[in-house]
């Protein structure tokens, strides 16, 4: 029998934070609902999924913690995670911290900024965040202004872009393809939208709203937006403008302007406020966010990691597959192969055993909720 510690996850959660730096996935914060009751996730737990081996682990972490809290904003530059603003129990924070990932000893250890100039953007939540040129440009949120702070930014006044910028707005998506940020969907006042805007990063002149070619995904929120190309742009997930939690997925091509939709997705597996990171070969990971429409019914948070592969691997990871998949068939050949080579192979052994062990106890579960559900049905 398969070794279930071995094969542990992070907790179910929604509105956390998620970076991949390397061969991990970081996971942080988020809450979960717990008999009717919204509870944020530990801020002292940091948690790593090896892209190679499957395998998760927790890392307790120390120094300056930020509070537990969900629908922060998180990002990597340089192998820091940088956490900013989220909703805590008491408010919305405008605090700014981050953590070294590339520790030797693995000591994570989290530090608040303090000292930096100009004023940083008022308290918020569900807001996004663009990585350009070692910098970290937040766009929209929920949140609160006071009258005097009406024009604080970090550094650039609301009246200073140029163009015709997008509606404010929360629970959108942003994401950078070379020096253009990009801006899909959210919700405005009681509105979510489906608009398509981007913002030249080096002369914050925005684009105004994107006449797209052809269809179009959906009006949502909560959903996810990630590069995975020089010209294009992966679209997953999110509430509808109906309260539909929704499970598709879209790529843009910015060179001829479509959208187009894409096949073969786990249709019977909705997200919203999940994260999506990109992988070492192009490949999307989406991780936890809800099945259900959270504004309604906040039970059906999830830990699982859904994988979208956007392009064809490579010959090397197509046979590294290839053996993890048949290592038993395999098993006398595999202590013949080279030692960086054998390492790989016992990597993906680990990694599809974890996956197949994952894959009996999820549908074990929905067997027994079903059963659940037909008995209290009758």
């Amino acid at each position: 029998m398969a070794d279930s510690q071995a094969f542990c996850v992070a907790e179910e959660r929604s509105g956390h934070c998620a970076v991949v730096d390397g061969h991990f996935l970081y996971v942080w914060g988020g809450y979960v609902s717990i008999e009717d009751n919204e509870v944020y996730l530990p801020n002292d737990e940091i948690w790593t999924y090896d892209i190679d081996s499957g395998l998760w682990k927790m890392h307790l972490m120390e120094g300056e913690l930020p509070t537990s809290m969900s629908g922060s904003c998180g990002a990597c530059i340089n192998g820091r995670l940088y956490v900013f603003g989220g909703y805590d129990d008491k408010g919305y924070s405008n605090r700014l911290y981050f953590v070294n990932l590339r520790t030797r000893d693995g000591t994570y250890i989290w530090e608040k900024i303090t000292k930096f100039d100009g004023q940083p953007p008022t308290p918020r939540d569900k807001l996004s965040c663009w990585v350009y040129k070692d910098r970290l440009i937040y766009f929209g949120g929920y949140g609160y202004r006071r009258h005097s702070e009406l024009q604080d930014c970090f550094d650039v006044h609301d009246a200073s872009w140029g163009g015709v910028p997008p509606q404010p707005r929360a629970a959108h998506s942003c994401a950078v393809l070379g020096n253009k940020g990009y801006v899909f969907g959210g919700r405005v006042l009681q509105t979510r939208m489906n608009d398509l805007h981007c913002l030249n990063l080096d002369t914050w002149i925005w684009s105004g709203r994107i006449s797209v070619n052809g269809e179009s995904p959906k009006h949502r929120s909560w959903h996810t937006l990630t590069a995975i190309a020089d010209d294009k742009l992966f679209l997953f997930g999110g509430l509808s403008a109906d309260n539909i939690p929704l499970s598709d997925g879209w790529i843009h091509n910015i060179i001829t302007n479509c959208w187009k939709q894409l096949k073969h997705l786990p249709y019977t597996r909705p997200r919203l406020w999940h994260t999506a990171c990109l992988g070492k070969e192009n490949e999307i990971m989406v991780f936890g966010g809800s099945k259900d429409n959270l504004l309604f019914l906040d039970t059906g948070h999830c830990n699982d990691l859904l994988i979208f592969q956007t392009q064809p691997y490579s010959l090397l990871r197509l046979c590294l597959d290839c053996i993890g998949k048949n290592a038993v068939i395999l098993k006398s050949q595999i202590s013949l192969l080279p030692p960086k080579l054998r390492q790989q192979v016992l990597k993906k052994i680990t990694f599809w055993t974890a996956a197949n062990y994952r894959k009996e106890q999820r549908v074990g579960k929905e067997e027994t909720e079903n059963k659940q559900q037909w008995v209290s049905s009758h």
